[in-house]
């Protein structure tokens, strides 16, 4: 790390050596980090990057010499394919890229599912993890993007470095290394009097923050991911694309589940990495990927987290569960309630057409998403109150009862049996000779079941307390289901 050290300090960036050193973690624990040297303040620079030693398409000359217009005729201007690109022909370049010292340490193997055997994609049925990897759409990317276009100009793409640095192979490696370490970095607005507060996408969820110069207010940009709501908008497209950044000394650091100690804030010139509380010397220094669930932190990191959880075990405490509309409808329609398929495809349509979700998320806190509720009840409206729901544009109340705990039973019953394994294997499957690939599978999986349990629990003693109530028994309970919305369209 030391060649990698004196390069970043003679390209301008800035290096605190006397308070962060670099060393090596097992694979298990995130691989390479940073750890205090001394106590280190709150508020302290850890490290500064100008944003011209930053890699995105901005920074990087190949659009240019490719030509502005060829490249976005090429498509390269849309998704990821321009920046990997830019990752294969810098490369490709060796010692004379502005980027080799860094380039250099980048990993060229990735414990993420997109390179496991299919034997160890088995480990992860049931979970989201596979259906999202996009593999094929990454493959078709290459194929038809990509590879036409580095054909088209053997002057800038050598013959004889298509078989060595632009194969497949190598295309899938780029896109991992940004999907694990690249930030966002928005370009800076010279028409705002403060800082702005930079977005993250959903390939990286590494956070780059206002300014933390206390002088200069910052001015916070919208968080909200609107990605879908202008499709046809190409601009837009454009300059979303071409805010993904890797950024040279700042992805050393690792994150751990509400662990994070310090943070990339961005200026005018540069990025800094700052404390956000006191460190201890010895102690790691952390930053954020944003408390992602485990199936997420597997996907894109290749390593989850494994903690103890306030309801005793050990998991993440962020994972989720992810119910499809499809398995709901599924078990409303072996009910005697259920309307006809034409009928139910009516409401469906306009739920979604309402903005309704069609993935719900469960959660630690083992409530029910009200919206979630309100979709189990739209499909059993009696016909004229279906009517009066979609001439008022209002979706049912979430009021839990009758027989929606059976269909909401049988429901998580069904999403549990999607698993191969029950939680007693899973935890009798994890031991320290079990391989890594294997047991970070296990802990994905685990964690959504217990959620899944934990739920499915709830729903049972709900259910036999409304019989009880039915039958003239005193009870204290509400009826309803409790707790915040945790609803949300999953974007793939």
């Amino acid at each position: 790390m030391g060649t990698f050290i004196q390069w970043f300090q003679r390209k301008g960036a800035y290096f605190d050596a006397e308070s962060v050193g670099i060393i090596g973690f097992p694979p298990s624990e995130g691989g390479r980090g940073a750890v205090a040297l001394r106590d280190i303040p709150d508020g302290h620079t850890l490290f500064s990057i100008p944003r011209a030693l930053t890699i995105s398409t901005r920074t990087c000359s190949l659009p240019t010499k490719f030509g502005l217009e060829a490249w976005r005729k090429a498509q390269l201007h849309q998704g990821w394919v321009g920046l990997i690109l830019c990752l294969m022909w810098e490369t490709a370049a060796g010692s004379s890229s502005k980027w080799a010292g860094y380039l250099d340490i980048l990993p060229n193997r990735f414990d993420t599912p997109m390179f496991w055997t299919e034997y160890d994609l088995l480990e992860l049925k049931g979970t989201s993890v596979v259906e999202k990897l996009g593999k094929l759409d990454a493959q078709a990317d290459y194929n038809e993007k990509l590879i036409p276009a580095v054909k088209s100009r053997p002057d800038l793409f050598l013959p004889e470095h298509l078989s060595i640095h632009y194969t497949l192979e190598r295309y899938h490696i780029m896109g991992s290394r940004i999907l694990s370490r690249s930030f966002i970095v928005e370009k800076w607005n010279e028409d705002e009097d403060g800082n702005e507060a930079a977005n993250t996408s959903l390939g990286s969820a590494m956070d780059v923050e206002p300014s933390c110069n206390e002088e200069t207010p910052s001015v916070p940009m919208e968080t909200e991911d609107n990605s879908d709501d202008n499709d046809d908008d190409d601009d837009d497209d454009d300059e979303e694309a071409s805010d993904v950044a890797m950024v040279p000394m700042a992805d050393i650091l690792n994150a751990r589940y509400q662990t994070e100690n310090a943070k990339l804030f961005h200026e005018k010139d540069e990025l800094k990495m700052v404390t956000t509380k006191p460190i201890k010397t010895g102690e790691q220094i952390w930053n954020t990927y944003g408390d992602l669930p485990n199936a997420e932190l597997l996907r894109r990191y290749g390593h989850v987290d494994f903690l103890s959880l306030p309801s005793g075990g050990h998991g993440n405490p962020g994972d989720v569960v992810e119910i499809k509309a499809d398995l709901i409808i599924s078990a409303v329609s072996s009910t005697p309630e259920a309307v006809k398929d034409d009928e139910a495809k009516e409401r469906i349509d306009w739920w979604l057409e309402e903005g309704g979700e069609d993935v719900f998320i469960l959660d630690y806190e083992y409530d029910l998403p009200p919206v979630m509720i309100s979709f189990v009840k739209l499909l059993l409206l009696t016909q004229a109150d279906w009517e009066k729901a979609r001439e008022k544009s209002k979706p049912p109340k979430s009021r839990l009862e009758g027989i929606l705990y059976d269909i909401l039973i049988s429901t998580l019953e069904k999403r549990l049996a999607e698993y191969p394994t029950t939680i007693e294997t899973d935890k009798a499957l994890l031991t320290n000779d079990t391989p890594l690939n294997n047991k970070n599978a296990i802990i994905v999986r685990l964690g959504e079941k217990e959620i899944l349990h934990g739920i499915l629990q709830k729903l049972k003693v709900l259910k036999e307390a409304e019989g009880r109530s039915s039958a003239g028994v005193s009870t204290k309970r509400k009826g309803g289901a409790s707790g915040p919305t945790k609803v949300k369209r999953i974007r793939r």
